[in-house]
């Protein structure tokens, strides 16, 4: 999988992302939802924080606009990260399947930095009101972005059975997460490579063994 072929599936990834939540922002209130199915909804909400709405302020003694702002740097510089290595497997012609996983985690990663660094300038609130794009009065600042999702798979919605001990009379739901098309593609990613992880670490390692014999060849015949 080559450089050209990685940069149209990011781009369509991307633009899936994107497009999916400008549309939720222009025509949802913030925790309004739409039933699709029984087990599948979309549910407009906004995560300030990490993944499934962590806060660093929740931990460690900062502001929540001191906790945003470190988070959304330690992602730019995650970005570059993951950057350098998917140019780096694909200069190395590793494995499809190792390139096709890098991919869509830096697609995902990407998606969801973009909310963080530019949906609080190009939004206003969606607290009790649809958002306006380019709004005069943006809920935010640069790097102050809330992260917007919508897939919700409540496949399943019970109580547990008043017998049961500890958690008897308790609500249970599964799968409870909202996420979205950017998170979706860093899951599968990610999911790839645990999957696949001799396939895919042991196909590269072959190749780093091909090429480093390649070169004691080359340098044996000098």
């Amino acid at each position: 999988m080559g450089l050209k072929k990685s940069i149209l599936l990011i781009s369509l990834i991307l633009i899936i992302d994107q497009v999916s939540k400008f549309y939720i922002k222009t025509n949802f209130v913030l925790g309004e939802s739409v039933d699709v199915f029984n087990w599948f909804k979309i549910l407009f909400i906004e995560n300030e924080g990490a993944a499934w709405g962590a806060k660093l302020s929740d931990l460690l003694p900062i502001s929540d606009d001191t906790g945003k702002l470190v988070l959304t740097i330690f992602r730019l510089f995650a970005i570059v990260g993951i950057g350098y290595w998917l140019y780096d497997i694909i200069k190395k012609q590793s494995s499809k399947t190792y390139i096709l996983a890098v991919c869509l985690i830096f697609a995902g990663a990407l998606g969801n930095i973009l909310d963080s660094v530019f949906y609080g300038v190009l939004f206003d609130a969606s607290n009790g009101n649809v958002a306006t794009l380019f709004s005069d009065e943006p809920y935010g600042g640069i790097f102050y972005g809330k992260v917007v999702d919508m897939l919700y798979f409540p496949m399943v919605d019970t109580t547990w059975p008043e017998w049961m001990p500890l958690v008897g009379g308790d609500r249970f739901r599964f799968f409870e997460p909202v996420f979205n098309i950017a998170d979706t593609a860093i899951s599968t990613g990610v999911g790839i490579l645990i999957v696949f992880n001799k396939r895919v670490f042991g196909e590269h390692e072959e190749e780093l063994e091909k090429t480093s014999e390649n070169e004691n060849y080359s340098a044996a015949k000098e």
